[in-house]
């Protein structure tokens, strides 16, 4: 099952990790499917350099401020970003590293699927271009019937700094 409503046409990223690398401006939706409830997210998502002794791979932390209900809160989360099997391919870790999902963007367009508890978060994953891509996460179980979209864009290059990585 396809979480896409419009079809649109994808930027492939042969080497995901370099592609990340940087700063990036989120703003994501969570809608309850239970009750209609909606929330938002907006705030940084920035892919560094892991710190030694892991050389390869990045550290994505992202921060800003969750709505919900009417409340704003600060919120966070860090996951680590690793070679994968394939090659351009990434292995998505929870910060205390514990597998997450696997990433493949050479077509531009990746589904996955991580199993948490009794509820399954089914993610897709599309790259617009050089520069905005999107996440979709349909989450169903008895605890969660939820929609996360994320829409993730570089900080505006005619600022003066993209955030990406000097190569």
């Amino acid at each position: 099952m396809s979480l896409r409503s419009v079809p649109q046409a994808l930027h492939p990223v042969p080497r995901a990790l370099d592609h990340l690398a940087g700063e990036w401006r989120v703003e994501r939706t969570v809608r309850d499917l239970t009750d209609g409830s909606e929330g938002r997210f907006t705030g940084t998502t920035l892919f560094s350099p892991l710190p030694a002794p892991e050389a390869a791979g990045l550290l994505h932390h992202e921060s800003g401020t969750f709505t919900w209900r009417g409340t704003a809160r600060p919120a966070e989360r860090t996951l680590r970003f690793l070679p994968g099997e394939a090659a351009g391919a990434v292995r998505v870790e929870f910060a205390d590293g514990r597998f997450f999902h696997d990433l493949d963007l050479r077509t531009g367009r990746w589904t996955t699927e991580h199993p948490c508890v009794r509820d399954l978060y089914r993610g897709e994953f599309e790259v617009l271009d050089a520069d905005h891509w999107r996440t979709r996460w349909r989450v169903g179980g008895p605890a969660k019937d939820l929609l996360l979209v994320t829409e993730y864009h570089r900080p505006d290059r005619a600022g003066g700094s993209s955030g990406r990585r000097a190569r």
